[in-house]
């Protein structure tokens, strides 16, 4: 009775008895069979020949001087070499408490002596057939998980790529929509200013010449109190320069941001890129009803130009200060936040915060700064050359922290601690593919409960060709 191969592979047989009659008993008739069979007289010699070769399966004897069998299994299945290989127990001993006891160490059979020929070797093929199922579903399993994975990656890709194009097409065409008037308007702004001045001119001029006005018109004066009109009227005109002078400057924030028609890699100023991207933000950072605004401190090192996909690293940009104003919404909150801007403010500029470079604690587990004995909302924003010529780039918040526990699964698809409706559990996980795998740098987590969480990626400065 041969076993059935489909690898035509002789099975390695190894037969393990202080007792030299069985084991030559016993390898004359597996040999017989086809398998080819090594010997050994104790669990020490058993061991060291599985560490030398690993077995298809294993014969051992329970009753053996120094170590018994069930010694011998316990090693076996704590070493992660060999504790998927099948053992199966001979003994002359027929007790059930034998038994159970040989299968709670991890056998997977048992035979009583005396034995017979056909039986050891029926147990044998079924223990190896088994075991060839099991290899194959366990291929299988892991196939079936490799392309989950990559179903998964590519749903993420193209999600990704649907939200850039739609995001890219959306913000061009509202920055465009919104410079065609806003143009108009700052160009007519100057005709309007100088009309303005014309006719102040003029009725400073009357008032030279003609200096004692009509009774009606010393009182139209009065009403509209002409002195006070003139000059708040210079004073709209300037604001409303400066007015349209910031909406320029969104406009262009937009434009740089989407930069939709830029696919390819090119040279870009880092910090520029977190300017634009903060310029999107404005509207999160400002007060709420359950906070004050939320102060960011910059801490922005000497950044040469870095060569990267800039349409996609403002996407990772968006994703980590996102977050981090998600955090501190969901944190502290709730009327428990200070309102020490100008505290931080000044503690900048003393230096307190320009401790990261000198310092392996985390950027966001550096005191962060306290007004009337409560914490302020903030993000830092930290930038530096790393000594392997990599750019890193640390968002860093204090809001309420992440669990170890489910660290190692923020970057997973789908994976969000957000309630439900509040996020899609993608954004960590696109800025993953974008870092890691288009820019061939890394990103990380560090995070300590009630102490906030730091994002730190890390990008070559120049990426090498493909």
């Amino acid at each position: 009775m041969h076993l059935n191969q489909t690898n035509h592979h002789k099975k390695n047989i190894l037969v393990v008895d202080d007792t030299p009659d069985n084991l030559r008993l016993l390898s004359a008739m597996l040999t017989a069979q086809g398998f080819e069979v090594r010997k050994a007289l104790n669990g020490k010699m058993a061991l060291t020949a599985c560490q030398m070769v690993l077995p298809d399966l294993i014969l051992l004897d329970i009753n053996m001087p120094d170590m018994d069998g069930y010694q011998v299994c316990q090693q076996l299945k704590a070493d992660e070499k060999t504790c998927e290989v099948p053992v199966i127990f001979i003994s002359a001993l027929d007790d059930v408490v034998d038994k159970v006891k040989a299968f709670d160490v991890g056998g997977v059979d048992y035979i009583a002596k005396p034995f017979h020929g056909a039986e050891v070797v029926l147990r044998i093929e079924n223990q190896i057939n088994l075991r060839l199922l099991q290899v194959k579903l366990q291929e299988k399993n892991f196939l079936l998980q490799q392309a989950l994975d990559e179903l998964k990656a590519s749903q993420v890709k193209q999600i990704q790529n649907e939200k850039m194009v739609a995001l890219g097409q959306l913000v061009a065409g509202l920055a465009h929509e919104i410079n065609n008037p806003i143009s108009f308007i700052y160009g007519n702004l100057q005709y309007a200013g100088q009309y303005v001045q014309d006719l102040i001119n003029l009725i400073e001029a009357y008032q030279q010449e003609y200096p004692k006005a009509t009774p009606k018109i010393q009182q139209i004066a009065k009403d509209i109190d002409l002195n006070f009109l003139i000059t708040d009227l210079q004073n709209l005109i300037s604001a409303m320069y400066r007015g349209s002078d910031r909406i320029q400057e969104i406009v262009l924030a937009l434009q740089q941001f989407s930069r939709h028609d830029e696919a390819e890699m090119k040279r870009v100023n880092i910090h520029e890129d977190i300017e634009n991207t903060l310029v999107m933000l404005q509207h999160r950072l400002r007060e709420t009803a359950d906070r004050p605004a939320i102060v960011v401190v910059k801490d922005y090192g000497n950044l040469p130009l870095v060569t990267c996909y800039t349409s996609e690293l403002n996407q990772v940009f968006m994703h980590l200060l996102n977050n981090a104003i998600d955090a501190i919404e969901g944190g502290v909150g709730n009327g428990e936040w200070g309102v020490g801007n100008q505290f931080l403010e000044e503690g900048v500029r003393n230096g307190e915060w320009g401790v990261r470079k000198q310092s392996s604690t985390p950027y966001s587990l550096l005191p962060f700064g306290y007004a009337h004995g409560k914490p302020t909302p903030q993000i830092r924003i930290h930038t530096e050359v790393t000594d392997l010529n990599m750019v890193k780039i640390a968002i860093a918040d204090n809001g309420p922290g992440i669990e170890e526990s489910l660290r190692s699964r923020l970057f997973d698809p789908f994976f969000t601690t957000k309630p439900v409706g509040k996020g899609s559990g993608l954004g960590l996980s696109i800025s993953y593919q974008i870092i890691v795998q288009k820019h061939r740098g890394n990103i990380t987590c560090t995070s300590s409960v009630g102490q906030g969480a730091e994002f730190a990626i890390e990008i070559p400065i120049e990426q090498q060709e493909r």
